[in-house]
């Protein structure tokens, strides 16, 4: 791989700035919405059940928080927002989060034109004058809107609003908040140089699957390089025959009953010879073959906000040394405003 030594993309700037402020914002935005939070909270103790929609990155915070909500007694299932609208799960009986960064999006307006919602209906949003934080009781992010094109800064801010909630269930906030407040910066080089001559990029993990889900997305735009994610499971079953020294695997492993299972997928990827990186928050040893990048023993958005900074630090690495304008999109918007 060639690097690019020419000026910084403006996109990649814009991501920057982002990305400067995300801890800042995500805090603000967890101190207030508490009272929203606190609604929502009680909703979710009446229904017991629980739906969140999104699209793109706000799918991927759905997908990784839905774990969380299981863990204290609620049925939760995490869907994108289009499948609902095309093969919907009944509402009754449920409560609904339905999370757009920009609360403008085609799929959240028409899903509201053909719904109207339910009365256990909340809006996640950066926008407080959007038309998802205008129709339904919202939290709103700390802020404003991202306008960078890749989610970096949303993606913090929108798991801080779930950190909220999750707060006033019962969970304690304490290391999730710390790690916020101390971010962690380990290098990224030896994971970058081990990507660096891949033609395509899996993402996987276990309990944090959702945040592997996000820095795929991420990977893709950024890089226009065919970047997806698989669960665990799902790349045990059969996608193995893809793994080659051509092909880079990202794994993440937190402190957490399903780090044995992530460990035993790490040691496969090095035997089938591809190129694998490691975010590892477990405490376990470290796997022979694999570029580590290590952090503290932690689980749940504790090891979330902990690895997210470092991953967008590399995804981004990893774009700017392949894509002269990386940042900048040239088949998508920022807002989908069409299906």
């Amino acid at each position: 791989m060639t690097m690019n030594t020419t000026t910084r993309p403006e996109g990649l700037q814009a991501i920057d700035r982002e990305m400067a402020r995300q801890h800042a914002d995500a805090l603000a935005s967890f101190h207030s919405n508490r009272e929203m939070a606190e609604k929502a909270a009680a909703s979710l103790k009446r229904t017991g059940k629980l739906l969140l929609l999104g699209m793109g990155g706000s799918h991927a915070v759905g997908r990784a928080v839905e774990p969380l909500y299981r863990r204290l007694g609620v049925d939760a299932i995490a869907l994108p927002l289009s499948e609902q609208l095309g093969a919907p799960l009944t509402l009754d009986g449920r409560t609904v989060f339905i999370t757009s960064q920009s609360g403008e999006s085609a799929e959240v307006l028409r899903w509201f034109d053909e719904t109207g919602g339910n009365a256990e209906t909340f809006g996640f949003s950066l926008e407080g004058n959007s038309f998802l934080a205008r129709t339904a009781p919202c939290l709103v992010g700390h802020g404003g809107t991202e306008q960078a094109f890749a989610a970096t800064r949303s993606l913090t801010v929108s798991f801080a609003l779930h950190l909220a909630i999750l707060a006033a269930l019962g969970e304690d906030p304490a290391q999730a908040i710390s790690a916020l407040e101390n971010p962690q910066e380990p290098a990224i080089d030896e994971a970058l140089a081990t990507l660096s001559g891949v033609r395509s990029v899996v993402t996987s993990g276990r309990h944090l699957q959702g945040l592997a889900e996000a820095i795929a997305l991420g990977l893709t735009e950024l890089s226009r390089v065919p970047c997806f994610s698989l669960e665990g499971g799902q790349l045990r079953h059969g996608p193995m025959e893809m793994l080659s020294p051509q092909m880079g695997v990202i794994l993440f492993r937190g402190d957490d009953a399903t780090a044995d299972l992530v460990t035993a997928m790490a040691t496969s990827v090095v035997e089938a010879g591809a190129k694998l990186v490691l975010f590892d928050a477990s405490g376990r040893p470290p796997v022979a073959g694999a570029a580590t990048i290590t952090f503290p023993p932690l689980d749940g958005l504790a090891a979330v906000f902990t690895m997210l900074p470092t991953a967008q630090r590399l995804m981004i690495a990893f774009a700017a040394a392949r894509v002269d304008n990386a940042g900048t999109p040239v088949r998508s918007t920022k807002i989908t405003r069409s299906e």
